[in-house]
């Protein structure tokens, strides 16, 4: 496959919906649900638990109006603050938190989250405390230093970012610059969160094609290491699933803490 006609995610654009129905839905014909669901929300659970990670901010930062990673995060933070690039997946997000018809159904992630033991009363609740911790939903721009402009956010106290560096980051180089714009915005001693695909170069979305950098486990390390950061916890999980709408050969949960 060409990548020079892959569409690049930040300028171009995506079909917000479409990419939910295809990789984070509860379908049964959905294949990705064990890298795309059940990984992240294990480690993202046992990573808070374990390590003491919580406090008064988090910032997540991640591709497209996904919210399923954060019904954890509401356990160990006051407030969480969703950064997007794009109106569309803002909308696609504000439609899920303000209860809107034709709002996404994260039923399944609740279902998960509470391990099938929790009525559907306790299950809307849980949905209920996530939308209570999404204070603000906020629009920032990649093309500059500062992405976030005049507006000033308080520094977080953790950042997760589910797969969104190998779509904005044209090459290695702007994957690094991005990790340390990410950087800035955490507390020192604060904690980061990545998710990511690795050793893939494209990922569809109904009929568009998107950039993907080709990347693996140890210069991931070296952008946090290099960032400032001192890494915590790292698992790989290598692909199971069929499917050609995407070429990722594993997936990848790594945790690090901003030195001081």
């Amino acid at each position: 496959m060409d990548s020079c006609s892959h569409k690049l995610y930040h300028v171009d654009g995506v079909d917000s919906r479409q990419s939910l129905e295809t990789y984070f839905s509860g379908k049964e014909d959905m294949v990705f649900g064990e890298d795309s669901i059940i990984f992240p929300i294990e480690n993202i659970t046992k990573t808070f638990t374990k390590c003491h990670i919580r406090g008064d901010v988090l910032i997540d930062f991640s591709i497209g109006s996904m919210v399923h990673h954060l019904f954890a995060a509401c356990d160990f933070f006051k407030h969480i603050i969703v950064l997007k690039i794009q109106d569309r997946c803002i909308m696609e997000l504000k439609r899920w938190v303000d209860e809107r018809t034709g709002a996404f159904d994260w039923g399944h992630v609740a279902n998960l989250h509470a391990d099938n033991k929790e009525s559907s009363e306790q299950t809307q609740e849980r949905e209920n405390k996530v939308r209570s911790a999404l204070q603000h939903v906020v629009k920032c721009n990649l093309e500059k230093e500062n992405m976030m402009d005049l507006i000033v956010l308080p520094p977080a106290d953790c950042i997760i970012s589910f797969c969104l560096l190998e779509f904005i980051s044209k090459d290695k180089d702007e994957y690094m610059r991005n990790v340390r714009k990410f950087s800035r915005l955490l507390k020192p001693g604060g904690n980061i969160i990545l998710i990511g695909c690795l050793e893939g170069t494209y990922a569809t979305a109904g009929t568009d094609t998107f950039h993907f950098l080709n990347h693996d486990e140890d210069f991931v390390r070296k952008a946090l290491v290099d960032a400032g950061f001192v890494i915590d916890n790292c698992k790989v999980k290598k692909r199971t699933n069929v499917s050609d709408l995407i070429d990722y050969k594993a997936v990848i949960f790594i945790a690090a803490h901003k030195e001081m």
